[in-house]
């Protein structure tokens, strides 16, 4: 199982790097990796076990997160109080998105970001990713709300960009009335 400590902090200079792409067949290695990052996420999605294990809620970690510098992440989204699905996107592009935006009212959080950010990160409402699962057979999602907002997140990752990166150091409020919150 990951611990928090095993996710790097926004100061490592990796997650500023693009990540590479990931060639098939797949490495066990990485495969066991997003076995233990979805594991890691769903246990930091539950009160009791995020207390014992001391971690902090996650619900997105892409692979250059925990220092594998590869194109996949994956989303643990709570569908229900206990109940999760797990969205693993090797390889992933966004094929389409809408011109609706929209941002976390509350603001983003991001595990390898250890402080309060305050600011808006624009995202789409509704995005359409494609990518691989682990054996390699093409896959589409069409996300929306959060949804959308984590995969974009992570997508971000693989690019070397963190959500503070799109926040206007400026005036880290700008645009709030062009943007819808959620």
């Amino acid at each position: 199982m990951l611990l928090d400590k095993d996710i790097l902090d926004e100061k490592d200079k990796r997650l500023h790097k693009a990540s590479e792409e990931v060639t098939f067949p797949m490495d066990e290695k990485d495969k066991k990796m997003i076995e233990e990052m979805i594991e890691h996420l769903t246990l930091s999605q539950i009160p009791e076990e995020s207390e014992k294990y001391d971690l902090r809620p996650g619900m997105g970690l892409a692979a250059i997160q925990v220092g594998i510098p590869k194109r996949y992440f994956v989303v643990v989204y709570e569908v229900d109080d206990g109940e999760f699905e797990n969205y693993i996107m090797i390889n992933p592009k966004i094929v389409s998105a809408s011109n609706e935006m929209i941002y976390v009212e509350d603001g983003e959080g991001c595990l390898s970001v250890n402080r309060p950010t305050e600011g808006i990160v624009p995202r789409h409402a509704r995005i359409t990713m494609e990518g691989f699962d682990t054996e390699g057979n093409p896959i589409k999602y069409r996300v929306r709300e959060d949804l959308a907002i984590a995969f974009q997140h992570e997508f971000d990752h693989l690019n070397g960009i963190l959500f503070t990166d799109k926040i206007d150091k400026k005036d880290p409020f700008k645009g709030k009335d062009k943007y819808r919150a959620i």
